[in-house]
């Protein structure tokens, strides 16, 4: 008993050590597959530093649609030979055994993610049979492996082949859930990873069920952007950008905190997610290169994920270390960085030690319960840059570790966000972000030793909200001092063209290769290309693709799967997946939303660019 007492002691001394405090939560996923990630790239459970994290969360199992039951995606990895004839590496085991070097430790089972999809989900959720087989698979699961509880990831309920009342059945299956959890003693962990988008929460989400279930509320502060867009923009922005418009000025993280505290959820069960990996871009012209530069194709995969549009900051450190082409940018309105490289017209929005260190502080300022990693295998965990392991999730940690102080970002009011009813008026300092622009080196760079604290003094931000600019407008002065003006490039739309004064048969160009206006009773509309063919502006008709010049049209490509594009027709869309587009159909009446990337109601869809059925 008195060895057992002296191992808590020294848990808790080196918990402290780390610099994160016992009612913080930092909460890593791993995602199990990094073990096959060559090179550099790989990680493996005892690459885990078991006193990094207080919770750890092993991604991903999944739901059979034959069974009903929570399945075990990779059995090799994950089961030992005698838990399956198809075990080997023991993965569920080794993962909860790192709770023998660090008993404080929380290890966690994630079921469902991306790659998973929505309608299996939705088909279980609204059967009470298939339920209850699903929960009680997960029990047995979680508990043999020596899980502390389970991490629902549907991703997510009423969209992506969902639902409509995938919302009300979502919050039936928690509370089932939470009730078989409860028989335990100590109860099992019920958590889940939520959307940041306004639109999915609004339909998918009963976030009063939620709290009501969940121990934790983990909120994916990240995929805000990315190269289901044709321009470029940031991963993960803390603050809005002075261009969003639209939907797209929903599309940060203080909006996404913010609405979720206005909608009832308790600071002290919401969990902040924080990226370790960007999202990346090839340029159109590598001399636009600001935020909305166009982008029509992903950047090119890294060494060790290998999945375009996408670097793990272990990519991202190594790649600005040895290309001398690559350039760090600091947008005056950004808290985050982002670098672009010659070498082949990368674009690539990521964060950094410095930003990660503000999002971790604002979580801390608002009160947050604190905050979650996607991923541990993606920081620079060998490590190959830094004189540290695992410098980012580090630097989340210092920040952390600090009490709530006067250095609260505030980010400029572009537009309206919604007041929430339980969060305090927020201190009116904020740190004004770095407009240099440093050199990437050329040899492994050196750690800042310490976090530098943002400052504690600055002017006060403008308090009117300026309509958001229809052309590309000089930045508006938000923290009363002039900012050099970011290289920007605004978006055009698809306009339908004005046929009253065209004969029946005259085509336009559209913004997308494969499709072209046709001119109907004075009326244009929508056509799409044969497949192998696009619309020749010189031949004011289709044609074979490599006899097109594509400069100044969107070549929409399935490179990356679970990209979603639109079809000439508001009720349809394309998905990606097995590297070719699949033609979906939105259910109930609904059309399809590029900017949110679901199903919606029509009123929300701008119409002008496809046919209304």
């Amino acid at each position: 008993m008195g060895a057992t007492c002296n191992m808590r002691v020294f848990v808790l001394l080196a918990l402290f050590a780390l610099g994160v405090q016992a009612s913080d939560k930092v909460i890593c996923y791993y995602g199990s597959w990094a073990v096959w990630r060559p090179g550099d790239g790989k990680f493996d459970v005892e690459d885990i530093d078991p006193f990094l994290c207080t919770h750890l969360v092993f991604g991903f199992a999944g739901l059979s649609n034959h069974t009903w039951t929570i399945e075990v995606l990779d059995p090799w990895n994950e089961l030992c030979p005698s838990d399956s004839e198809l075990g080997n590496n023991c993965a569920f085991d080794r993962f909860t055994a790192l709770k023998d070097i660090n008993p404080e430790l929380k290890t966690i089972l994630a079921v469902g993610g991306w790659n998973e999809g929505s309608e299996d989900y939705s088909a279980m959720a609204m059967d009470p049979e298939k339920r209850k087989t699903f929960i009680e698979s997960s029990v047995e699961l979680v508990r043999k492996h020596n899980f502390d509880g389970l991490d629902v990831d549907w991703e997510y309920p009423a969209a992506r082949g969902g639902d409509p009342e995938d919302k009300e059945n979502f919050v039936t299956l928690l509370k089932e859930f939470r009730a078989r959890f409860d028989t335990f003693s100590p109860p099992l962990l019920l958590s889940s990873a939520l959307s940041p988008g306004k639109p999915t929460i609004a339909d998918g989400y009963d976030v009063l069920g939620l709290v009501e279930t969940l121990d934790m509320l983990n909120v994916m502060g990240y995929d805000y952007h990315g190269t289901w867009e044709n321009f470029t923009h940031h991963n993960a922005p803390l603050c809005g950008h002075y261009l969003d418009e639209d939907v797209l000025q929903y599309f940060n993280i203080e909006f996404t905190v913010q609405y979720y505290l206005s909608l009832g959820v308790p600071k002290e069960k919401m969990v902040l997610g924080i990226p370790t990996y960007g999202r990346c871009f090839t340029l159109d012209d590598i001399e636009d290169h600001g935020v909305y530069a166009p982008a029509h194709k992903p950047g090119p995969a890294g060494p060790y994920i290998k999945i375009p549009g996408t670097l793990g900051d272990n990519e991202i450190c190594e790649r600005i270390r040895d290309d001398s082409t690559c350039e760090i940018v600091h947008d005056p309105t950004l808290h985050e960085p982002y670098f672009y490289c010659s070498s082949d017209k990368i674009w690539c929005g990521f964060d950094d030690e410095d930003s990660v260190y503000l999002k971790a502080r604002y979580a801390k300022n608002v009160g947050l319960a604190g905050v979650m990693v996607w991923t541990i295998d993606t920081d620079d965990f060998r490590p190959n840059c830094y004189k540290e392991k695992f410098h980012l999730i580090s630097n989340m940690k210092r920040a952390l570790a600090k009490e709530p102080g006067e250095d609260m970002v505030v980010c400029p009011k572009y537009f309206t966000t919604p007041e929430p009813t339980t969060t305090p008026e927020p201190t009116t300092t904020t740190p004004e972000p770095t407009t240099t622009t440093p050199e990437p080196t050329t040899t492994t760079p050196e750690p800042t030793t310490t976090t530098p604290e943002p400052p504690t003094t600055t002017p006060e931000p403008t308090t009117t909200t300026p309509e958001p600019p229809t052309t590309t407008p000089e930045p508006k002065s938000t923290t009363g001092v002039t900012t050099p003006k970011p290289i920007t490039t605004t978006r055009n739309p698809a306009l339908r063209p004005d046929c009253t004064n065209h004969v029946d048969g005259t085509t336009f160009s559209h913004e997308d290769c494969n499709k072209y206006w046709v001119c109907v009773n004075g009326y244009g509309v929508l056509e799409m290309c044969a497949p192998g063919t696009l619309y020749d502006p010189n031949l004011t008709s289709c044609n074979w693709e490599d006899h097109v010049d594509t400069s100044s049209c969107n070549l929409w490509l399935c490179e990356v799967d679970n990209t979603y594009y639109p079809h000439a027709d508001c009720d349809k869309y394309y998905w990606c997946y097995n590297g070719e587009p699949h033609l979906e159909v939105c259910p109930n009446g609904l059309f399809w939303n590029q900017y949110i990337l679901q199903c919606d109601v029509p009123v929300s869809v701008d119409t002008s660019g496809c046919n209304v059925p």
